[in-house]
């Protein structure tokens, strides 16, 4: 399995994945699910991938070639000279369903399933930046202000401390600093995720950035960021009032009668009925 997270904001773009595979508890391997596209100046792009590796691997690599031809007189479409990031992410999905048409059929014979979810962000010169979620079908969403995130792979153990952190004005370190603690949360409560991860920051019209980082688990940012997560969670948990049973003295009771529903019914004798 594995665990991808894409941030659009306004002051630019926040990728980061793991770089865990594995195929049953004794099988685990390291295999990199992002890769950057970048012509500086022009266009910047990013796509990370989660779901069956061999067909990742292989939209990868199509995606490279992959032409999209409007009309028989049209020059074909390619991610690098895309006019917009939604050009790009339709030629992306073209080569996902290139790939199901040459594999599906072979895959499903062999009691596999045809399965991959991507997330492709960047910014193409011309236009502001766009970060979309690509499905097995070809299809795809793009993130809006009111969504400004996408998370691929083993995504509900990471997605509480985003949904509580990140807006549109979240400032790039501190999204980066978001990313990374939702990603020890996963790593932490899932062994299907794992070291190395993969960050990649960028700044909103610069179309290219020096801002690449692998992490191990030997490096002393997330090494502190892991450590103080932790604590820190302890010192805010142990700070809230545990709750009383017997009317003791507190401003926040728990035994309290509820507005509209009434306390969870006992059954006491067999010929009771729940309703």
């Amino acid at each position: 399995m594995t665990y991808c997270v894409g941030l659009k904001l306004n002051a630019g773009l926040v990728f980061l994945s793991d770089s865990r595979t594995n195929a049953g508890l004794d099988n685990i391997s390291t295999f990199r699910k992002m890769i950057v596209y970048e012509k500086p100046g022009d266009r910047f792009m990013v796509l990370l991938s989660a779901g069956n590796l061999s067909v990742a691997q292989s939209v990868r690599e199509i995606l490279q070639v992959e032409q999209l031809q409007e009309t028989p007189d049209s020059e074909p479409i390619t991610i690098w000279n895309a006019k917009s990031m939604f050009d790009a992410t339709r030629v992306l999905g073209s080569a996902v369903r290139h790939v199901y048409d040459r594999d599906a059929a072979s895959l499903k014979l062999a009691g596999v399933e045809f399965n991959v979810t991507l997330i492709f962000g960047g910014q193409i010169q011309g236009e502001g930046m766009r970060l979309f979620q690509v499905y097995s079908a070809g299809n795809f969403i793009e993130a809006t202000s009111e969504t400004p995130y996408f998370q691929i792979g083993e995504s509900k153990y990471g997605k509480p401390v985003l949904d509580r952190v990140i807006t549109p004005n979240t400032p790039l370190n501190e999204a980066a600093k978001c990313a990374l603690v939702s990603m020890d949360s996963t790593l932490k409560s899932n062994l299907s995720v794992g070291l190395p991860l993969d960050l990649v920051v960028y700044e909103a019209d610069s179309f290219q950035t020096d801002k690449v980082v692998c992490i191990d688990d030997q490096n002393p940012y997330f090494r502190m960021l892991h450590g103080s997560w932790g604590q820190k969670l302890r010192e805010v948990f142990d700070s809230i009032e545990d709750p009383l049973w017997n009317g003791g003295k507190t401003e926040v009771p728990l035994m309290v009668a509820p507005e509209r529903s009434k306390p969870l019914r006992k059954i006491s004798r067999p010929e009771e009925k729940l309703i």
